[in-house]
C-alpha cells in the first residue's frame, strides 16, 4: 500500500517529509511530527534506554473507532533500518513497555497500539462494537501502516525490514497480520497463538463446567492441591526431566496420566482423589467432546501443565462466574442473564463461531500471499503451557501446510518442553527467536534451532517440529553437545497431527468459504 492511499484509509493529512539531520537536531526532527491528532516528545537517555522520539497519535479509522499507536524512533544516527511491531496481552489496552525499551536499545523503531480501547477485559466491547473489530484485526494494521509514515517523515527514508513479535493474543494478532495483510511485515514471530479465540474461550468454559458443582453455591470439585496431585501423578507415569521442583515432562504429548491412579481407596485417604474429583480431572485432560459422536469440540492443555490450570477456570473475582464470562454475554450476545449451566457444546459453540470467527479468530490456514512475497514465520509454543493448548498450534500447522505448502523455505516451528504460557517454566523456556527472524529475512538465514535455556542453566537446542534434539558427545548441559536430525519425526507428533487434521478440517469447512 503506498503512502498516499495510507493515508487516504487513516484520515491522516501527508505532510511532506522534513529535512533529515543527524545529532543535536533530532530533538527538532520529533517536535515536527506533533499536529493533528499526533503528538511527540523527545525523551532524553534514561539508564539503558537511549535518547529518542516517542510519537503517540490517535486514529479513526471507522465511525465508532479510536486507536491508540504508540512509535518509539531512535535518533537517525542510532537506526538500524528496522521496524519492529510488539504484540499485546490478553484483553489488555496496555503497551509492552519494557519490551519496546529493549528493542529500541537494538536500533529499531518501536509500534504498538492500545487495540482501540482501554482496560483489560471483554466489556470494553459493551456499547462498542467497532471497538471487536479493533481488537479482532484492524488495530494492528492501521497502526503499523501509520508507523511507516511516520517513519518515513522522520528519517526521510522506509524501513528495510519490518517485524511482528508476539506471544498469546500477541501470537494471535502476528497470525492475523499474516493472513489478512501479508504484506505488512517480512518477518512475523508468534508465540502460543491464541488465534482460535472462540473455542478458545469455550476450553475455558470447558474447565469450569468440568469443575464445578451444577447447585448453588457452584462450589469447585478440584483445588489447588488437586491440581498439584495431578501435576506429581503425571511426572510419575511419563517421562520427566529434572530434579525436585524443578522438573517437567519431556515429552507430554505422548503422555497418559490417566487421573484414575489416585482414586482414594480403603484405609488410603491422603494423597488421592474422590470419585468426583477423578472424573473431574479425567474431563479437563480429554476435552470438550460432542455428545453425538464423540469428537473433539475444544482442545485440552497437555499434562504438566497442570499447575497452571486454576488461571482461567473461574473468574478470579467471582469464583462462582467462569472466566471470560463477559466474552459470551457481550461479544455472543447472549446477554446478561446468560448462564452457564445451559450451555451446550458444541451447539453454542458454532453459534458463536458463526457470529464471531471472521472478526477475531486467525485460522485461515491459506497463508500462500504472505509466503510468496517472501515473508518469514516462526512459531514457538510451550509444551506446559496451561493458557493456549500446543494442541492448537499443531492443529494449525498440520492443516496450514497441507494448503500453503514449502514449509522450509518460509517457515518453523519450535515446541519447548517444560515452558509455560509465554513465558517461565522450569524447563526450556528462556530463548530470543528475534535474532533468527532476522538473520533469515535479512541474510535468508533458516534457523535449525533455537538455544534454550532451562531453570538449571542447562542449555539444549529446540530444533524445529520436523525435527528432533539428539545428544551426541560432551556435556549434557551444553546446547553444542546435541544436533537437531532432520526428518527424523517423533511418533508423538505424527499422532497428534493425525489426531486433529480431521477436527481442524472439518472446522475450515464449516466456517465458510473464507480460506479460498
Amino acid at each position: 500500500m503506498s503512502c498516499v492511499k495510507a493515508a487516504i484509509l487513516l484520515g491522516l493529512a501527508l505532510t511532506a517529509a522534513p529535512a533529515i539531520a543527524r545529532g543535536p537536531a533530532a530533538p527538532e526532527q520529533c517536535a515536527a511530527l506533533t499536529g493533528g491528532d499526533a503528538q511527540a516528545e523527545w525523551m532524553v537517555e534514561k539508564g539503558a534506554v537511549p535518547a529518542h522520539c516517542r510519537v503517540q497519535r490517535i486514529l479513526r479509522p471507522a465511525a465508532g473507532s479510536r486507536v491508540g499507536v504508540t512509535v518509539l524512533l531512535p535518533a537517525p544516527s542510532r537506526w538500524t533500518g528496522r521496524l519492529q511491531m510488539l504484540g499485546n496481552g490478553g484483553y489488555s489496552s496496555a503497551l509492552p513497555e519494557r519490551a519496546m525499551e529493549a528493542a529500541l536499545a537494538r536500533g529499531s523503531t518501536v509500534v504498538a497500539t492500545d487495540t482501540g480501547h482501554e482496560g483489560d477485559e471483554p466489556t470494553f466491547a459493551q456499547g462498542r462494537p467497532q471497538a471487536i473489530v479493533d481488537w479482532g484485526w484492524r488495530a494492528v494494521h492501521v497502526s503499523v501502516v501509520a508507523a511507516k509514515m511516520t517513519v518515513v517523515r522522520y528519517y526521510g527514508r522506509e524501513a528495510s525490514h519490518s517485524y511482528f513479535a508476539g506471544c498469546s493474543t500477541g501470537g494471535h494478532q502476528a497470525m492475523s497480520e499474516a493472513q489478512r495483510f501479508p504484506a505488512d511485515f517480512d518477518g512475523i514471530v508468534a508465540g502460543a497463538p491464541g488465534s482460535n479465540r472462540v473455542r478458545l474461550n469455550a476450553a475455558f468454559l470447558w474447565q469450569f463446567i468440568s469443575n464445578h458443582r451444577r447447585t448453588a453455591p457452584f462450589t469447585a470439585i478440584l483445588d489447588s492441591r488437586d491440581l498439584a496431585l495431578l501435576h506429581q501423578n503425571a511426572l510419575a507415569r511419563c517421562s520427566a526431566t529434572g530434579t525436585g521442583a524443578g522438573r517437567w515432562l519431556e515429552d507430554p504429548l505422548s503422555c497418559r496420566p490417566q487421573p484414575e491412579a489416585l482414586l482414594c481407596r480403603p484405609n488410603v485417604t491422603a494423597s488421592c482423589l474422590t470419585p468426583e474429583k477423578v472424573e473431574a480431572a479425567r474431563a479437563m485432560y480429554n476435552g470438550a467432546r460432542d455428545p453425538r459422536n464423540g469428537s473433539r469440540v475444544t482442545f485440552p492443555w497437555l499434562p504438566g501443565s497442570e499447575l497452571g490450570w486454576d488461571a482461567y477456570w473461574a473468574d478470579p473475582r467471582q469464583p462462582t462466574q467462569p472466566a471470560r464470562a463477559d466474552f459470551w454475554r457481550l461479544w455472543a450476545a447472549r446477554g446478561q442473564t446468560w448462564d452457564w449451566r445451559h450451555f451446550a457444546f458444541p451447539r453454542d459453540l458454532t453459534s458463536a463461531q458463526q457470529r464471531l470467527s471472521r472478526t477475531i479468530d486467525a485460522t485461515d490456514p491459506n497463508l500462500i500471499a504472505f509466503r510468496r512475497r517472501g515473508g518469514k514465520l516462526i512459531q514457538y509454543h510451550g509444551l506446559a503451557d496451561p493458557v493456549v493448548s500446543p494442541l492448537d498450534t499443531l492443529s494449525y500447522r498440520s492443516t496450514m501446510l497441507r494448503r500453503t505448502g514449502y514449509a522450509a523455505s518460509w517457515y518453523r516451528l519450535f515446541l519447548a518442553p517444560g515452558m509455560g504460557h509465554c513465558v517461565g517454566g522450569p524447563g526450556l523456556a528462556r530463548f530470543d527467536p528475534q535474532p533468527a527472524i532476522e538473520a533469515w529475512v535479512e541474510r535468508d538465514k533458516a534457523p535449525m534451532s533455537l538455544i534454550a535455556t532451562d531453570s538449571t542453566g542447562a542449555q539444549r537446542p529446540l530444533c524445529d517440529v520436523s525435527a528432533r534434539s539428539v545428544f551426541v558427545a560432551g556435556d549434557p548441559r551444553s546446547a553444542a553437545s546435541y544436533k537437531c536430525e532432520a526428518g527424523a519425526k517423533t511418533s508423538t507428533l505424527q499422532g497428534a497431527r493425525a489426531q486433529t487434521q480431521h477436527e481442524r478440517e472439518s472446522e475450515v469447512r464449516r466456517l465458510g468459504k473464507r480460506a479460498e
